[in-house]
């Protein structure tokens, strides 16, 4: 009785969905500025470990006050989606540590437009006799690389275009990801068990990452400092997410997800002096709003995405 009479207050005084979303994304662009901060300390494989470090330790506990085992019937699911996240979420920190913010978080906010690319390879490979390839999801997925165009060229210098290849294959990932979430959702999997696995994933790749290029490095406060807000910052960001699309329109927390890059871009003029160009303004308006679409042509159809988990 005590538990419910706090769950029912707790819901009382809860954000709604969108102001959830809207808070959400705000803390993963904090995250992204921690994190390009802390890169100039620490290796990726290091900020991984640490990051999935801290998100392991809260879903455990929150496993345990919930009263969920950490068995599950699907390990092989776990396994790929743990890989795909994890794999996309180096990729991802390293953009960011060598781009501009807004530029890495651009790019990797392209998933929604890589899982149309998917959906409409797979309805060509069903052969004839089944339905067409919709026109609008085409435009979109044209309209989403017409965008990645704009903001690779007028805001990348020539060194820094491997960093925009490997953002926008985290990009990629992240929708084999996504998709992979979408499945373990449809086996009845709950969500904290699936980010439990995904920080599991996270700590022993981002360990051996940092052994490969050379260990950990010594901290200091601010460092440390730098460590626990990004961990702190992806968890509260990943659950307010999570509750969001849970709770709320899909539709409607998708698109209010893509304010993470206004908010990226306004923080990298203001603490990195990110370049601002027309080109790349365009590009990132063309992306968000490809993004969208494909996500609201989505849900008019049979469900095949999920609430996301980060990567």
């Amino acid at each position: 009785m005590r538990l419910a009479g706090a769950a029912a207050h707790g819901r009382r005084y809860m954000l709604s969905a969108p102001w959830m979303m809207v808070l959400a994304s705000l803390l993963f662009a904090l995250m992204g500025v921690c994190v390009k901060f802390a890169s100039a300390q620490y290796g990726t494989g290091e900020i991984v470990f640490y990051r999935s470090l801290m998100g392991l330790v809260l879903m455990a506990g929150a496993l345990r006050w919930l009263g969920m085992s950490w068995r599950t019937p699907v390990p092989a699911m776990h396994f790929w989606r743990s890989a795909c996240g994890t794999t996309a979420l180096c990729m991802w920190f390293y953009a960011i540590g060598v781009l501009p913010l807004a530029t890495a978080m651009t790019l990797n906010y392209t998933a929604p437009v890589w899982i149309a690319l998917f959906l409409m390879g797979g309805t060509l490979l069903l052969g004839p006799g089944k339905p067409g390839v919709d026109g609008r999801v085409v435009s979109a997925v044209m309209a989403g690389f017409a965008g990645v165009l704009l903001v690779l060229r007028p805001t990348l210098q020539q060194e820094q275009l491997w960093g925009g290849l490997i953002a926008l294959l985290s990009g990629l990932i992240s929708a084999m990801a996504y998709l992979q979430v979408s499945a373990l959702g449809r086996v009845g999997e709950p969500g904290e068990r699936v980010v439990l696995y995904f920080s599991l994933a996270g700590v022993v790749a981002g360990a051996a990452l940092a052994l490969a290029s050379g260990g950990l490095h010594r901290h200091t406060l601010h460092g440390v400092l730098l460590l626990v807000a990004i961990g702190v910052l992806a968890t509260v960001a990943q659950w307010l997410m999570t509750r969001a699309y849970a709770t709320g329109s899909a539709m409607a927390i998708s698109a209010l997800q893509y304010l993470g890059i206004g908010y990226a871009f306004g923080l990298g003029v203001w603490l990195f002096d990110d370049p601002v160009t027309a080109q790349a303004l365009a590009g990132m308006a063309l992306i968000v709003a490809a993004g969208i679409a494909a996500t609201q042509l989505r849900s008019r159809g049979p469900r095949t995405d999920a609430s996301p988990t980060e990567t």
